[in-house]
């Protein structure tokens, strides 16, 4: 198993291992301007690529580059919701979910790259927006998650940055 992998059975164990994997990835770069570029990467990967490199999954079981913008648009909805309870509310539990779960339930082989794209774009852009006019106060007001601890929101900021990079480099596998 990869150390980007972040399954929900032992979620707890493996935790630490992923989250130093994935802000390793951002290192020093500026978290923001990663949720920025994101999308307009994404976009230029489907401009380019034909439509049977989105649907081809990297490897047996893996997920395509169409799956992987299904997980990024639900992935990007979740933290949304996570994150306004975090700035709105004292201590709130992020609850996790089980991502190949919403995958397969959520038809994520089925679904409209293209759409997909479009959701992701408009969702980043309303949590960057919102980012953005943060106080510094504001940044320190953490929730709770039952695997990973306390996270702030400018350590959850720096955690999404870092799981776009993650993704982002799947991408390029898939593509390659």
């Amino acid at each position: 198993m990869s150390v980007f992998s972040n399954p929900t059975d032992g979620a707890a164990e493996h935790a630490p291992r992923y989250i130093r994997a994935i802000l390793d990835l951002l290192g020093i770069r500026d978290p923001l301007e990663v949720l920025r570029e994101t999308p307009i990467v994404l976009a230029k990967v489907l401009e380019e690529s034909p439509a049977s490199e989105i649907s081809r999954p990297e490897a047996p079981g893996k997920w395509s580059v169409g799956q992987l913008l299904a997980h990024l648009a639900d992935s990007e909805l979740v933290w949304g919701y996570r994150l306004r309870r975090v700035l709105a509310e004292d201590r709130p539990v992020l609850h996790g979910y089980d991502q190949d779960l919403w995958a397969d339930r959520l038809s994520y082989s089925t679904a409209d790259p293209v759409a997909s794209l479009q959701r992701f774009t408009v969702l980043r852009g309303s949590h960057v927006t919102l980012l953005e006019g943060l106080s510094p106060e504001a940044g320190q007001r953490a929730g709770v998650h039952p695997e990973r601890g306390e996270e702030t929101v400018t350590h959850m900021l720096r955690l999404y940055a870092g799981h776009d990079l993650a993704h982002l480099r799947q991408v390029g596998r898939i593509l390659a």
